[in-house]
C-alpha cells in the first residue's frame, strides 16, 4: 500500500516572515493496545517521529506515541529568507519510513 502524505504551504512567501507549515500522513497508527475481531491483540504499529529540515538543517522534530491519533497531523511555524528545499520524514514501527521534498518560493 503506498502512503499518502499532505503537505501545506503558501504559494508565495515573504523573506524572513514567518509562514504556516501544514503536514498529515496516512498511517494507522495501531497502540497494540486492541484486540481484533478474533480476540488477539493487534500488533503496534505507530509513527515515533516526524523531522522537518530546511536545506538539510533540522528546522522542527516531533516524537509521536500511542495518544496521537490516526493520520497524525501536525502544524507549526518557519522562517526562511531565500528559496530552499524543505524535506520532510516521518519514522516508525516495523520499518515505516516516508519522505517528502518541497521547494520554497521565497520572494
Amino acid at each position: 500500500m503506498a502512503t499518502r502524505a499532505v503537505i501545506t504551504l503558501p504559494v508565495a512567501i515573504k523573506a524572513g516572515e514567518p509562514f504556516e507549515v501544514r503536514a498529515t500522513v496516512a498511517h494507522a497508527m495501531e497502540t497494540g493496545y486492541r484486540s481484533g475481531d478474533d480476540g488477539a491483540r493487534l500488533p503496534r504499529d505507530l509513527v515515533r517521529r516526524f523531522e522537518c529540515r530546511l536545506d538539510g538543517e533540522l528546522v522542527f522534530a516531533a516524537d509521536l506515541f500511542a495518544a496521537i491519533s490516526a493520520n497524525p497531523y501536525l502544524s507549526f511555524w518557519l522562517r526562511a529568507d531565500k528559496p530552499a528545499e524543505l524535506s520532510f520524514s516521518w519514522r516508525g514501527d516495523n520499518g515505516f519510513s516516508h519522505e517528502e521534498t518541497r521547494r520554497l518560493n521565497v520572494a
